[in-house]
């Protein structure tokens, strides 16, 4: 077993390290060659790239370029070049318009000149700069929060405070549409995770009266403005759930800033609550802001904790000092420019009440910022979205798996610039084509 100098020879050692892995046989290259593997590792079983496969099937059955990654040869707003050619753009969150605003590139140059494009390296370290504690001041401020943290994804922001504040003895509880952000932060936290049917607060309630005695912590989630329907929550009946069961309360109010309330400060201004009753405040610097990161506003000590533990802070580069400063710049004009917001909602409401005079399914869209027109077929979807197009209309199709067959729509995004008549010829063409439509056959798939 052993040599003279009284330790193992290879041979021996390697028997040994088989019998603690519990092999019962030394994995020599040889025997490793000799084994037949019948595990399939290729890419094109993989279930979501069948997933992807089907989508792809779907639009070639019908004849159509694909619609994803569509080149776009313009800044974004409410008009485009898609591919060459200029369009009626509705697929941008540039809510209020600010994105290229002179005042917001100015901010852009002058941190770039000062700070660089890049703060090299995580915040905690070596990436502070002060603009990053103005935006979070800032931002800190449109919600009555203590304080606040700028991550630099909004996807990540939401991950990582899940995993942090949340842990295996914890139940997380979510509206069913809630944002892929919130069903992976729960699943790397190790939580419990259950859904409530989409704003049915009744269903809420009873979940918790039945579960909230078997776990430490409940975190109860929903939306200010969901993404995909245009509606949101019952906010005072929902901090009154969480206030009954002694949960906490996030509120991602990425689309609601700058499109909800009389000043966009948000949902909680739109059904005149305190937002200091939320305990997070989830949102992304994305949308109205025209920026590109996320944020959490919160106690001062909920965020001291995520500042030091929330892996996708601690452990990432900073936000780049352009990119704070751009989304300051933009809340900051938000805040002195409210004929924004009204123009926004104006024009929504434009949008929203032609679209159902005009006979058009518009789901249970408050007809702020996001109208879905439902189709509930996801080829007429695809070749509807395809129709407009071509007659300079840019409107996404979304489809399963992102929703249900029966919920397959083209979404709408309402820019403060979209004029009257943008808005009227849209809603016009939109109905048309759907007219056209249902007297066209469509091959379905097999």
């Amino acid at each position: 077993m052993s040599g003279a100098t009284g330790r193992l020879t290879d041979g021996a050692l390697s028997a040994l390290l088989d019998q603690m892995r519990g092999t019962s046989e030394p994995s020599t290259p040889a025997s490793l060659a000799a084994r037949k593997l019948s595990h399939d590792v290729g890419i094109a079983s993989h279930p979501l790239y069948r997933q992807i496969e089907l989508q792809k099937n779907l639009a070639t059955l019908a004849g159509l370029p694909s619609p994803y990654y569509r080149r776009h040869d313009a800044r974004a707003g409410h008009v485009s070049v898609v591919e060459g050619k200029q369009v009626v753009n509705f697929t941008s969150y540039d809510y209020l318009g600010l994105n290229g605003d002179p005042r917001i590139l100015s901010a852009v140059v002058q941190a770039a000149s000062e700070f660089g494009t890049s703060v090299s390296g995580s915040r905690i370290t070596s990436g502070e700069r002060q603009i990053h504690r103005e935006l979070e001041l800032a931002l800190a401020k449109n919600y009555a929060a203590e304080d606040c943290v700028a991550f630099v994804s909004g996807h990540a922001a939401a991950v990582s405070a899940l995993a942090t504040l949340m842990g295996p003895k914890d139940l997380i509880v979510h509206d069913a549409f809630i944002h892929n952000c919130i069903v992976v932060g729960a699943q790397l936290a190790g939580s419990t995770r259950r859904l409530f049917p989409h704003n049915d607060l009744d269903a809420l309630e009873t979940l918790l009266a039945v579960d909230r005695e078997r776990f430490q912590r409940v975190l109860i989630v929903s939306e200010g403005l969901f993404s995909m329907d245009g509606d949101g929550p019952d906010l005072e009946r929902l901090l009154a759930i969480k206030e009954r069961f002694a949960a906490w309360l996030m509120i991602d109010d990425a689309h609601g800033l700058g499109i909800l309330g009389e000043t966009g400060r948000g949902i909680f201004e739109h059904q005149h609550l305190d937002p200091a009753r939320v305990d997070f405040w989830l949102g992304t610097l994305s949308k109205s802001l025209v920026s590109c990161g996320g944020y959490i506003a919160s106690s001062a000590m909920a965020v001291e904790l995520l500042k030091s533990f929330a892996p996708g802070f601690v452990y990432s580069v900073g936000m780049p000092a352009t990119n704070a400063a751009a989304a300051k710049t933009a809340l900051d004009l938000m805040n002195r420019e409210p004929e924004r917001v009204a123009r926004l909602q104006q024009q929504s409401r434009r949008f929203h009440k032609t679209a159902k005079r005009a006979g058009l399914d518009v789901g249970d869209s408050w007809g702020l910022g996001i109208i879905p027109l439902m189709t509930g077929d996801s080829l007429a979807t695809l070749v509807l979205a395809e129709r407009l197009l071509a007659r300079g209309i840019n409107a996404f199709p979304v489809l399963p798996p992102g929703v249900p067959e029966s919920g397959a729509r083209l979404r709408f995004f309402i820019n403060a610039p979209h004029s009257d008549s943008q808005i009227d010829e849209a809603v016009a063409a939109v109905a048309e084509e759907i007219e056209y439509l249902r007297h066209q056959p469509l091959a379905s798939p097999s």
